[in-house]
């Protein structure tokens, strides 16, 4: 490809609206365009990237054992009414109405079609195992699009789908899957992480995200170094055994209900300091509103509400923090608050009011609390439930260590659907026993696009993407320099035939620009290997050539150019 005929042009600056490294480097690079809010054009270089992640995915999902097909953007809606999970998915889902007032949906995933078409073509044990992949566009209506392609409302998906006759054979599928996705991303040239997840509005019993350390992701991540145990935020548990101290508390039996005045104090910590006790003595208070309902949860005080864990635990659609007015209208008297006495409010404790004694809680009027609080002696709570989040410096819950936190970005995510989606769409086989049973699914998805944002979020510098080159949209790019020269303009119109006759994928910078403008983009597109012709090199009938994640240059002769260029690109993608 000739520079002077690539469609898209360079940017010496990103726009302002640009967030993250990845969108402003793929925009700078004249990679994607964007078309709105969460959408983007991908322009040939950009294009020629995807396409290359793409093949590597399907050469992944092919060796496990995935066929290809391709299942249809448009859903009735009525499938989504049987399994019901349009409820869970919410305003997040793109309906439309045909002309024939049919509702249809825009597909955020396809789990409904797919189980829709195992029960018409799986019907017995002999026909499973069976893993089904897709690369396709899926549809979210995001409430906030952010970070370029990191989160955006149409994206490309690869989305496979296991069935199997037993929870052992969907093991195997997970265990296939996962080592398949650690192989993808190997080959991307990408360091991820595989963690705990919580599988949202796909459901399932169990689920991992595969993660790519980024201090620009949107989700963050713990982790243990000394066990390993890793989880996103949103799924992670924390051991919640208190110090010796407060265990010697625990001990004690419970003493006498106490109600002691604290007219200034509102804030667990202006409690806690005001009596002289640790926060991990206290209850904490927090109002939700969930479908409409008002919830009273209450965490111990050194803790904070984990929102996802919470929504899982009550089963809702929506959650918010209650407003002011809200909780006035429950007869809660803020900053004074507890679950003694109260009426007619649901009640939500995380299980860590189990695992101590004598706590301070709110006396349920203004300016009191009350000392010695005990559960269940004193109150009671319709549900208890591990609801905290997890920080750093938190207690690992598998070994005790001391728990790390980073910002991650999140690459793939997998799932145990088990069979709540067979189940309802009629997924059924025949068993060897001639019992009829649910298909166990499972599935596994990753987004191209954001896959390739994670790429150069992880493979960057001050001048711009280092692409690694199994997914660089160009093995080579030839920089000629003085294209005004007649003898350079020859010479390197000869290299590039050549280099093209050869097979190598070669961008050829036929600009008339000054070698600094040719110098900055080849830096800021990333592709891998230089070759730079110059007067002066062309004087040794040699090229200089330069790894863009090198600073050393090497002059090649001219002379079986192509031979030294190709055993290059050999040794580095052996690597």
């Amino acid at each position: 490809m000739r520079f002077s005929k690539l469609f898209g042009k360079t940017l010496r600056q990103a726009p302002a609206e640009a967030e993250n490294i990845s969108h402003q480097l793929l925009l700078r690079a004249g990679m994607i365009a964007q078309e709105a809010a969460g959408i983007y054009s991908y322009l040939p270089s950009g294009w020629r990237v995807l396409r290359k992640i793409e093949n590597i995915i399907r050469e992944e999902m092919d060796k496990a054992g995935g066929q290809e097909l391709m299942l249809p953007i448009l859903q009735p809606f009525e499938l989504w009414q049987q399994s019901g999970r349009y409820v869970s998915f919410g305003q997040t889902m793109f309906t439309l109405t045909d002309r024939k007032e049919h509702k249809l949906v825009l597909g955020p995933t396809h789990e409904e079609i797919i189980a829709d078409l195992a029960r018409r073509y799986v019907q017995s044990y002999r026909d499973l195992p069976l893993l089904v992949y897709q690369i396709q566009a899926k549809f979210r209506d995001e409430p906030r699009p952010r970070g370029g392609l990191l989160r955006v409302r149409e994206f490309i998906m690869k989305d496979l789908y296991s069935f199997d006759a037993d929870e052992a054979g969907l093991d195997e599928s997970y265990r296939k899957m996962s080592q398949a996705y650690q192989n993808i991303y190997a080959r991307c040239g990408l360091s991820t992480s595989m963690v705990e997840a919580d599988s949202g509005a796909i459901g399932g019993k169990e689920s991992h995200e595969f993660m790519v350390i980024s201090e620009t992701g949107e989700d963050e991540m713990v982790f243990c170094p000394h066990c390993g145990y890793s989880a996103n935020v949103e799924k992670a548990q924390i051991s919640k055994t208190v110090i010796a101290t407060l265990n010697e508390v625990k001990e004690k039996q419970p003493l006498p209900l106490e109600e002691i005045a604290t007219t200034e104090q509102k804030t667990i910590e202006e409690v806690a300091n005001f009596l002289g006790v640790p926060q991990e003595q206290t209850l904490k208070a927090v109002f939700y509103i969930a479908d409409g309902e008002f919830v009273f949860v209450v965490i111990r005080g050194d803790l904070e509400v984990n929102e996802t864990k919470l929504k899982n635990t009550l089963k809702c659609n929506e959650l918010r923090i209650a407003a002011e007015s809200e909780v006035a209208e429950a007869g809660i008297v803020a900053g004074f608050a507890s679950p003694i006495g109260i009426k007619g409010v649901k009640v939500v404790a995380d299980d860590s009011i189990t695992l101590g004694s004598n706590f301070i809680a709110g006396a349920n009027k203004a300016g009191y609390h009350f000392r010695n609080v005990n559960y269940p002696r004193d109150f009671q709570a319709d549900i208890i439930a591990d609801i905290a989040l997890a920080h750093q410096g938190d207690k690992c819950p598998e070994c005790g260590g001391k728990l790390s936190s980073a910002r991650g970005i999140e690459v793939g995510h997998i799932f145990k659907l088990g069979t709540f989606i067979s189940e309802k769409l009629g997924a059924s086989f025949l068993g060897q026993d001639g019992v009829s049973r649910p298909a166990v699914m499972g599935c596994y998805g990753i987004g191209l696009g954001r896959l390739l944002a994670a790429i150069v979020e992880q493979n960057h510098d001050d001048n711009g993407i280092i692409w690694p080159l199994s997914v660089a949209p160009y093995q080579v790019y030839l920089c000629p320099l003085h294209m005004d020269n007649p003898e350079v303009a020859s010479a390197a119109e000869k290299v590039y035939q050549e280099l093209e006759n050869a097979g190598i994928e070669v961008l050829f910078d036929d600009r008339d620009e000054s070698p600094g403008v040719k110098f900055n983009d080849v830096d800021l597109l990333g592709i891998p290997l230089r070759l730079t012709l110059s007067p002066r090199t062309l004087q040794s009938q040699s090229i200089e050539a330069k790894w863009r994640t090198k600073k050393e240059t090497r002059l090649l002769p001219l002379e079986n150019l192509v031979a030294e260029v190709n055993k290059r690109l050999r040794e580095r993608l052996a690597r």
